[in-house]
């Protein structure tokens, strides 16, 4: 992989990991669009979401302070605030159900999940099921905050982002809001609860990287992380700002209508 098309590939992780559209389906298909053969794709990929990892963690840095001074004022049997508490169970467990699922299918999924059509089929299912969760938000609006149990359930639907097409971020932004949560603290849940399935992977992908040894072509993998890392900081910051004020129509209609593209010119083209 060149340095140019490790840029590209930044540039598009680092815009699309935290909106809801789906970053791995988008990397599928920029790499077909580049006719990219790189064996290393999936590792590649998750290095890229290690950077954006990087940006998210800085991004909510003091959020991340307060849930460590929680855990250890909770060790220590001190005072704690019971819904920094409940945010740091509710991220504890709702990590659970994506690692164990990680675990179990990463093999197959890397075998059998890769073509276009198979992502676009996903994207298209994805703009469906937002769509359905922004009906259900607009018929029966929020009912209460953030539970140690709706953290779990949130955790279930970001199993879903296993499969490139399925955005992460929006599995759960979605799951939130069916689940009763406001869209901007579903969407503060959703980027928290990012942190550590994407960590994990990350650096599991980054030590299979390092083991390949002097197969790997580290500069452009550096420029791209450098890119993603930069560009998800903007992005994070614009898509809060924009999901306090508007709704998920937008990035749906966006999704099916490059679904729909990509499907025709992958089928007829």
């Amino acid at each position: 992989m060149d340095i140019t098309a490790a840029l590209i590939l930044g540039l598009v992780q680092g815009i699309t990991e935290f909106l809801p559209v789906s970053s791995s389906g988008h990397l599928v298909l920029v790499r077909e669009f580049l006719v990219l053969d790189d064996a290393n794709a999936l590792a590649v990929d998750a290095v890229l979401h290690l950077a954006t990892t990087a940006a998210i963690s800085l991004y909510f840095w003091n959020d991340i302070w307060v849930l460590i001074q929680t855990a250890i004022r909770k060790l220590g049997r001190l005072p704690v605030n019971e819904k920094d508490l409940t945010l740091l169970y509710a991220l504890m467990i709702g990590t659970v159900p994506a690692v164990v699922a990680g675990l179990l299918l990463e093999s197959m999924i890397e075998k059998h999940f890769t073509s276009s059509l198979l992502v676009v089929a996903i994207l298209f299912s994805a703009a469906i099921f937002f769509m359905y969760a922004e009906w259900r938000y607009y018929t029966k609006p929020p009912q209460g905050p953030l539970t140690v149990r709706r953290g779990l359930l949130v955790g279930c639907f970001q199993m879903m982002a296993l499969l490139p097409g399925f955005s992460r971020s929006g599995a759960t932004l979605a799951g939130g809001m069916l689940l009763g949560m406001s869209r901007i603290e579903s969407a503060r849940f959703s980027f928290l609860l990012a942190i550590p399935i994407t960590f994990g992977a990350g650096s599991k992908k980054l030590l299979e990287l390092i083991s390949l040894g002097g197969s790997v072509s580290w500069l452009p993998i550096a420029l791209g992380a450098a890119v993603s890392f930069l560009v998800a900081l903007v992005v994070i910051h614009f898509f809060l700002d924009f999901i306090r004020r508007y709704s998920l129509w937008p990035f749906i209609w966006y999704s099916i209508v490059l679904s729909l593209l990509v499907g025709y010119v992958t089928l007829y083209v």
